[in-house]
């Protein structure tokens, strides 16, 4: 077991990764700590490297393995990664890199390609070198070019603002609430997964997180909801400053390889549950209630594509 690694990687699991997932996560190269966090009664597979720690979350669910994974994090730095999504091998240097270049940054916001789970040949094809950090040009939104990061196409660095949480209630999502967010637009982002974090503002943010979860009893485990998005936006908002760059975003070549599963494959998930944790802990924050009034719109939809989920499996077997 690695006694101090720069970057630790935590994956939330039941166990049933794959063998050549395993093995593509081993192959990131240098002091990199492993953290898999099995559910309560989980099956611990035996792995041979000493960089892999083994933990039982308390209680079931991806939010409270992931939040265990996360809070037990002995890296400067953190990322969760899902047990089916691989990482670039050369990501500790990468890391390394740019966090000595960019000390204030919070965040690296890796570049993500999408990648259908049955593309073996895309899946397994070989990666790409990453960009030298050191040699990129950092690009910034400017009013001669105010949509550097449009399509993807921008070469450099490009520079994230923290999320506008300080954005006015728009009063249309409650009037007219099939009306689309615009608010999350934009070069900023909501989510936690597949970036890379500094721990101590991870942690912080989690152990006030974790009194807010107090109120919802049971619901702290009840695997119908994630840890993802609540997360990318609690830590924003406790330690929002106005416009402030909290990361850089990458160009290509890929860095993580998000495997997209058919929708008869993903697990029921409710997010308006964390988005009312989010408003409960910041409830100043107008972005944060147009988020849960699109949510409370969203209900029916997902409920009902659950349903057609369901009998999909059923006519299947």
């Amino acid at each position: 077991m690695i006694q101090q690694p720069l970057l630790t990687i935590v994956t939330a699991t039941l166990g049933n990764y794959s063998d050549y997932w395993l093995e593509q996560l081993l192959k990131i190269k240098g002091e990199i700590e492993f953290i898999l966090v099995y559910p309560p009664n989980g099956k611990i597979k035996n792995i041979d490297d000493s960089r892999v720690r083994s933990l039982i979350s308390p209680f079931k669910g991806e939010v409270m393995q992931r939040f265990t994974g996360l809070i037990n994090a002995k890296g400067d730095y953190v990322i969760a990664l899902d047990d089916d999504d691989f990482a670039h091998p050369d990501l500790l240097n990468l890391t390394s890199k740019y966090f000595q270049l960019f000390p204030e940054s919070w965040v690296l916001r890796l570049k993500i390609q999408n990648i259908k789970y049955d593309d073996e040949v895309r899946i397994k094809q070989d990666w790409q070198a990453i960009p030298d950090v050191e040699q990129l040009e950092i690009c910034k939104k400017t009013p001669e070019n105010p949509f550097p990061f449009q399509n993807g196409n921008y070469n450099g660095l490009l520079e994230v603002p923290i999320t506008p949480l300080d954005k006015s209630l728009d009063i249309r999502h409650i009037i007219f609430p099939w009306k689309k967010r615009t608010d999350q637009n934009g070069i900023h982002f909501e989510n936690f997964n597949n970036k890379i974090w500094k721990t101590e503002l991870v942690k912080s943010a989690l152990a006030e997180l974790s009194q807010v979860m107090k109120v919802m009893g049971a619901l702290t485990w009840i695997p119908l909801w994630n840890l993802d998005r609540l997360l990318g936006l609690f830590i924003q908002a406790k330690f929002y400053q106005k416009d402030a760059i909290i990361a850089h975003s990458l160009p290509q070549s890929e860095q993580i390889r998000y495997i997209v599963r058919d929708s008869s494959l993903k697990g029921f998930r409710l997010y308006l549950i964390a988005d009312l944790l989010l408003v409960k802990a910041y409830p100043q924050y107008g972005y944060l209630w147009n988020l849960i009034f699109w949510q409370i719109y969203t209900i029916p939809q997902i409920l009902g594509k659950s349903v057609q989920v369901n009998l999909m499996k059923k006519n299947k077997t």
